[in-house]
C-alpha cells in the first residue's frame, strides 16, 4: 500500500478579510452609538416602551458593531504556527454571540411589555414620534451601508439584522406613537413592541444556526460528501473512486476539503489530482484542497466518520 500526498498548488490556509468590512462596521457602530444615546432619553421623556425597546436592541446594536469589528481586526492576522487557518473563526463567534444577543433582547421585550400591560404608563407622542422618525432614518443609512458589497459574510449578515430589527422598531414605534397621538390607546405600544419581537426571533434563529453550523466544521449546503464523491466520478476522467471526503467551513464562504482519490491504473496521478482540485473549486467554490492519492485495494472506514462502540 503506498499513499502520496498530492497538493499542487499553494497559498496561504488564511483567506483574506476585505478592509472595507471594517470601514462600514465602524462607521456603522458610530452612527448607531450616538443615536442610541438620543433614543434612551427621548424614551424616558416620551415614557415609551416602543422607543426604550428600541434602545436597548440599538445598545446592542453597538455592541455588535464593536464586537464585529475587532473580529474582523483579528481576522486580518497573519496565520502562525499554532493557529495555521489564522483568526478568521472570530468572525463567526462573533456571529454567534449576536445570535445570542437578539434573543436576549426578545425576552426582555415580552417582560417588559407584560408588565406595561399590568401597569399602563402615560405617554407623550409628540416626543415618541419624532424621535422615531429620526431613529428610522439612521437605521436605514445604516443598514444600506451595511448590505453593500459582502453583504453575505456571517458577520456583516449578523450586524444587518441586528440593524433590520431596530429599523422594524422604528417602524413600530412610529405606527404606536401615531395610534397614541389620534386614539389615546396607549397599549398599541407593548403590542407592537411584541411584534417587532417576534420578527427578531426569527432573524435571530436562523443567524443561530448558520453561525453554529460553521463552528460546528459544517459542510456547504451544496457541497456535502455524498454530492461531491457523485460529482467528481462522474466528471473527473481517471478517477476510479473517492473516499474518506471532509468538507467545512472556515468561515463565511471559505470552504475546505480533503478526500482521498484512487486514480484508473491508465491515468497520471498528479493530472488526476490536479483535475479534482480545478473541479472542486470551480463547481463547488472550495479553495482549499488537500488530496492524498490513494492506491489501496479496499477503502477503510474513515476514523471520523465510522461507528464507536463503547464497553
Amino acid at each position: 500500500m503506498a499513499q502520496d500526498q498530492e497538493h499542487t498548488h499553494e497559498h496561504s490556509h488564511a483567506p483574506t478579510v476585505s478592509g472595507k468590512n471594517e470601514h462600514k462596521v465602524l462607521l456603522s457602530f458610530i452612527l448607531i452609538f450616538t443615536f442610541m444615546i438620543v433614543e434612551v432619553i427621548g424614551g424616558l421623556v416620551s415614557g415609551s416602551l416602543a422607543l426604550l425597546a428600541d434602545a436597548g436592541h440599538m445598545l446592542t446594536d453597538a455592541a455588535a458593531l464593536a464586537l464585529a469589528y475587532v473580529a474582523f481586526r483579528l481576522g486580518r492576522k497573519a496565520a502562525d504556527s499554532r493557529r495555521t487557518f489564522g483568526y478568521l473563526r472570530f468572525e463567526v463567534i462573533a456571529g454567534f454571540i449576536n445570535a445570542l444577543t437578539l434573543f436576549a433582547i426578545v425576552v426582555w421585550i415580552i417582560n417588559e411589555a407584560w408588565r406595561r400591560f399590568q401597569e399602563p404608563h402615560d405617554i407623550l407622542a409628540g416626543p415618541m414620534l419624532g424621535v422615531a422618525i429620526v431613529g428610522l432614518l439612521v437605521n436605514i443609512i445604516v443598514f444600506w451601508i451595511l448590505t453593500r458589497g459582502d453583504s453575505e459574510h456571517v458577520n456583516i449578515k449578523g450586524a444587518a439584522l441586528h440593524v433590520m430589527g431596530d429599523l422594524l422598531g422604528s417602524v413600530g414605534a412610529i405606527s404606536a406613537a401615531v395610534i397614541i397621538y389620534y386614539t389615546g390607546w396607549s397599549p398599541i405600544d407593548p403590542i407592537l413592541s411584541v411584534v417587532v419581537s417576534l420578527l427578531i426571533l426569527r432573524s435571530a434563529w436562523r443567524l443561530l444556526r448558520e453561525s453554529l453550523h460553521i463552528l460546528l466544521e459544517g459542510a456547504p449546503a451544496d457541497a456535502d460528501p455524498a454530492a461531491i464523491e457523485r460529482h467528481l466520478i462522474q466528471s473527473v476522467a481517471g478517477v476510479e473512486s473517492v473516499s474518506h471526503i471532509h468538507v467545512w467551513l472556515i468561515t463565511s464562504g471559505k470552504a475546505m476539503a480533503t478526500l482521498h482519490v484512487r486514480p484508473k491504473a491508465d491515468y497520471d496521478a498528479s493530472s488526476v489530482v490536479s483535475k479534482v482540485e480545478q473541479e472542486l473549486k470551480s463547481h463547488f467554490d472550495i479553495e482549499h484542497v488537500t488530496v492524498a492519492t490513494d492506491w489501496r485495494s479496499s477503502n477503510e472506514d474513515c476514523s471520523l466518520t465510522q461507528s464507536q462502540e463503547t464497553d
